[in-house]
């Protein structure tokens, strides 16, 4: 909330008095208290984006009946990408503000590995125009290694100059946690630079000694917890730990038996990464709450890491309870259990599909950001003598990928896919412009049979990742995700069978999130007719070129050990990498 005058502290006073009527009055709804869990009738009295009045009867120059409804406070997502959404930010403020999230703290990480500070700049100027308030973190991992080819590089210098925006908060999830521990010079200049403010964590499986130093840099919150171990260390050493559910890392319901009274107020609630598919099929936070709630964590500490315990990590000390005083950020529930909303109020907007259509617009960025050439079939060609091979496995429903190692076949010098054994080919194309390189390598879990599968979604560089048993397909994908300038391409028998264009910056479309739902459905069921058993395979995809996330992933650069931190001994085509 701005600074405010006299006068408007004045008329805040009067109208929770009741001595002048308010701007907007929520009659007789049934109000949720987070913090002592007691259900109460009430009025609920609001001027401009504040409420001044609870627990009393009030007027208003408008009114909504609240009726048979329940209040509880906006939710707040606590850490997302909004580029994941395949939509842009105007686009995901009007897929998931009806759902009750009215605070969204965004990573532009995504687009800023493709822009630099142009994309920073694009979601700031987004954030201006949002119904939700959307808070723009700065990235801190641009790029999130060395190991691979990213569009832009943002250093220390970069970000403090894009501080100061009225979306801000800090500095986003700091991915490199090697970097931190090995006290990299760049690293220790961001956290120095921000010092002051809010820091975000990403620590994957880190603990003991190494999981103190990493938090003594001043991290304070963290979302890549996946089992209860792991996350009741990281709260004993004082994180508040970010219980995520997105379309590929699913660890809401290891976590749900976290959720007690004991611990609510250090936990929070947040999607990272979530498609337009799972939205529009399960839900948003709406999802998680539901979720929890019917797995029996209790009811108003769910509500309470949805709301209050979410804005006091963050610092949003004007939100997160229906309290005179605070930012009107309420949803209106049909049933408290099932979570279904019937009406959200944002800054004391009643929202509405008119008032959506009454914000500015923000033309998009990156549409010619696509830069790689086209490929040739015997660009994924794997020489080698040795049948021994170090293979990605993907686990259904998490990012982090195991270390396998399995005897495939060589023919004629070439390493070749097996399908009885599930491995399949995976290759990243550089996109940005600045090489012509190909990392290439073997993947385990896909359950692929025929074609190719290819994206320019591919955290954090966004360079293209493609899937294949068959090195044409392969091509075939690739060159027809250039022609799109970035999406989704399904390709078998040497011709594409489905796609999704993702221009903006690669990352995002143009359209709508219905239509970016629609286009979706093909897709899916094109991929599965190869064989694929993944229930998201495009953002499955996505994650195997993330070389900040256990234990084996693949660069530009080739295969790459996160555990180690380095290169695997690449086996490519002399002269095509690099």
């Amino acid at each position: 909330m701005s600074t405010l005058t006299p006068a408007e502290i004045g008329h805040f006073i009067d109208a929770g008095r009741g001595v002048v009527p308010a701007d907007l009055v929520i009659k007789g709804v049934r109000l949720l208290d987070v913090i002592t869990g007691t259900i109460t009738q009430t009025d609920i009295a609001i001027v401009g984006d504040r409420i001044v009045g609870t627990y009393d009867s009030y007027e208003g120059t408008r009114q909504i009946d609240g009726t048979g409804l329940f209040a509880v406070p906006g939710f707040i997502d606590t850490h997302l990408h909004v580029e994941s959404s395949l939509v842009t930010p105007l686009e995901f403020d009007r897929c998931v503000l009806p759902r009750g999230v009215t605070t969204a703290i965004c990573d532009p990480h995504e687009i800023a590995n493709v822009l630099g500070v142009e994309g920073i700049r694009y979601f700031q100027r987004c954030a201006e125009h949002t119904l939700m308030d959307l808070r723009v973190q700065l990235s801190s991992c641009v790029p999130a290694t060395a190991f691979e080819t990213a569009g832009a590089e943002l250093t220390a210098a970069d970000l403090v100059a894009l501080r100061g925006h009225p979306s801000g908060i800090g500095l986003a999830e700091f991915m490199n946690f090697p970097g931190v521990l090995f006290k990299d010079e760049g690293c220790l200049a961001k956290l120095s630079a921000f010092s002051d403010g809010h820091i975000d964590g990403h620590c994957p499986l880190l603990k003991g000694r190494d999981l103190n130093g990493y938090i003594a840099a001043g991290i304070r919150t963290e979302h890549e917890a996946t089992a209860l171990a792991e996350a009741r260390e990281k709260l004993m050493k004082g994180m508040t730990v970010l219980i995520r559910e997105g379309s590929v890392s699913k660890d809401l319901h290891a976590l749900i038996p976290l959720i007690t009274a004991d611990t609510s107020a250090f936990l929070a609630f947040c999607t990272d990464d979530r498609n337009p598919l799972d939205i529009a099929e399960e839900g948003h936070l709406d999802y998680m709450i539901r979720e929890a709630i019917r797995h029996g964590a209790p009811l108003h500490h769910v509500y309470r890491v949805a709301s209050w315990s979410a804005a006091n990590a963050f610092g949003l000390k004007d939100r997160g309870l229906i309290a005179p005083g605070r930012r009107a950020d309420i949803v209106l529930l049909e049933n408290l259990e099932s979570c279904t909303v019937r009406q959200v109020i944002s800054a004391g907007r009643p929202v509405t599909a008119e008032l959506f259509a009454e914000r500015g617009t923000v033309e998009p960025v990156g549409l010619a950001s696509m830069k790689a050439e086209k490929v040739e079939p015997d660009d994924f060609r794997i020489p080698a003598s040795e049948s021994a091979t170090r293979v990605m496995g993907v686990v259904p429903g998490r990012i982090i990928t195991e270390d396998v190692t399995l005897d495939l076949p060589v023919v004629d010098g070439e390493k070749q896919v097996d399908l009885a054994k599930d491995a399949v080919k995976v290759c990243v194309v550089a996109r940005h412009g600045k090489n012509r390189n190909i990392g290439r390598g073997f993947v385990h879990g896909f359950g692929m049979k025929r074609g190719a599968i290819a994206s320019s979604v591919g955290h954090d560089s966004h360079n293209i990742c493609v899937v294949g048993a068959d090195e044409l397909d392969m091509a075939v994908a690739v060159n027809r995700l250039i022609e799109l300038k970035g999406g989704f391409v399904v390709a078998n028998d040497g011709a594409v069978t489905a796609e999704l264009a993702l221009p903006v910056a690669g990352l995002m479309a143009t359209t709508s999130f219905e239509e970016v739902h629609a286009g979706l459905i093909p897709l899916r069921a094109a991929a599965k007719a190869l064989g694929v058993v993944l229930p998201e395979p495009f953002l499955q995809v996505a994650f195997l070129p993330l070389p900040v996330i256990p234990h084996l992933k693949i660069t530009d650069f080739g295969m790459f050990d996160v555990d180690a931190f380095a290169l695997v001994e690449a086996a490519t085509p002399e002269g095509v990498q690099g």
